[in-house]
């Protein structure tokens, strides 16, 4: 990718019409990527699915979504995001299609890889949004078009009405005509980007060679940034998938009310993370990170404390009570830990268009795939620890692990950084003398 081209007012239009498309494209996306945190519901009480198949399911297009995120983050780069992200949505279309008529465990995950596709989507947009806007503002205008996250609540508001009134499949139905007229929407809608237009106009260097957009792979820094986006993403969309099921096992919901709790979580995880975007431009995206960790370390810690009976010895006898946290703590602890997500998500992606302007879709495309391979590995883990221990907490618990990786290792290489760079001035001085 060429250099980011600050926005001329001439194009103040079609860069505001990009982002605002954009971003209600990957609502769309985001929405039929989480199809199957409902109707996998249903599905595991049809087929009569273990905890660990059941993960596998609603995990499966989350793979998808972040494999083909590097690849289409190149492409984007290449050819266009106005022609990629059109095709991205009209090939889910199909798959999410398809879904609706399968009917066995095997022909619904090979659905649900195409269903994935969807979820490719976040790399087109970040590759293509961050085009129009010059570096001081693409922390804002990035943090914006996350905002599309809200989807998963859009699933988790309607999807339950849709499954209880007309059953699953008319889900997956009404979610591929949204795909195939969003897709329309947004080819006559929107622009090329400004590097198109230039290579167009023969006044910008050709697109580099295949290879040549992975050269910054090499750097430790790209895959520190993918593990800390493994957290603030990854397990953003695993407890987006997950909590639904949590809410039925531990406080016995019914899946409609399970879905508005979840959308409760899912919300301000979505909504907000246009403010992280802001925040990242005014306090540093490193301040973000540090207190996305910190606080998330603290709720995760609370979220994984099972409910026990303890009995005390005490004076006068065995003194027993009660310890559990209840829905409405929950409920309170998930969204401050959705919020803090939130930031998290968009401080990480301030980085790369600062770090690397000239791989935006290389280097977003492979943090975007390591942390949507966090929403595929985590339910699979999650769903296993719970065959594994018989403790529902214990998907908080991986989490908290997780969340105290991410804290040190920044902490650490961000200490590492400053002595270094304090070491270079002190030997520039000496040099001066």
């Amino acid at each position: 990718m060429t250099a980011n081209l600050p926005a001329a007012p001439s194009q103040d239009s079609s860069s505001r019409q990009a982002l605002v498309m954009s971003t209600i494209a990957f609502t769309v996306c985001f929405a039929v990527w989480t199809i199957f945190s409902i109707i996998g519901v249903r599905i595991k009480q049809e087929l009569g699915l273990s905890e660990t198949e059941f993960g596998l399911l609603v995990g499966t297009p989350i793979l998808t979504g972040s494999l083909v995120r590097m690849v289409l983050g190149v492409w984007t780069d290449r050819f266009g995001g106005r022609l990629v992200y059109t095709l991205t949505m009209l090939a889910a279309a199909v798959a999410t299609f398809l879904l609706a008529f399968a009917h066995s465990y095997g022909q619904m995950l090979v659905a649900a890889l195409g269903v994935g596709l969807a979820g490719g989507s976040f790399a087109v947009g970040v590759a293509y949004v961050s085009r129009f806007f010059p570096a001081g503002k693409q922390g804002t205008a990035l943090g914006i078009f996350g905002v599309g996250n809200v989807g998963a609540a859009v699933t988790k508001f309607l999807a339950p009405l849709v499954l209880l009134a007309w059953g699953w499949q008319s889900v997956a139905l009404i979610w591929t005509a949204a795909l195939v007229v969003m897709a329309i929407v947004f080819w006559f809608t929107t622009n090329d980007d400004p590097v198109i237009r230039e290579r167009r106009a023969g006044k910008a260097a050709p697109a580099r060679s295949f290879w040549q957009e992975f050269a910054p792979l090499k750097n430790l820094q790209v895959w520190r940034f993918a593990f800390y986006y493994f957290f603030a993403f990854g397990a953003f969309v695993a407890l987006s998938l997950w909590l639904p099921r949590y809410l039925i096992g531990v406080y016995g919901f019914g899946i409609a009310t399970a879905g508005m709790i979840g959308a409760a979580y899912s919300i301000p995880a979505s909504i907000f993370r246009a403010y992280g975007g802001v925040l990242s431009d005014r306090v540093g995206a490193r301040t973000v990170l540090y207190w996305t960790f910190s606080v998330s370390a603290v709720a995760t810690l609370v979220l994984s404390l099972p409910s026990a009976d303890y009995v005390v010895r005490g004076i006068s006898g065995p003194i027993q009570f009660h310890f559990e946290i209840g829905p409405l703590a929950f409920i309170a602890v998930a969204c401050v830990l959705g919020f803090f997500m939130s930031l998290g998500k968009a401080a990480v992606y301030k980085h790369i268009p600062a770090y690397y302007p000239q791989s935006v879709g290389a280097v977003g495309g492979v943090v975007g795939m390591i942390g949507g391979l966090g929403g595929f590995i985590l339910p699979i883990a999650f769903g296993a620890l719970n065959d594994l221990t018989g403790v529902r907490s214990s998907c908080f618990m991986l989490l908290f692990l997780l969340v105290v990786s991410c804290l040190v290792w920044m902490h650490f290489s961000i200490r590492r950084m400053e002595r270094a760079a304090a070491l270079k001035t002190s030997s520039l001085s000496y040099a001066a003398e």
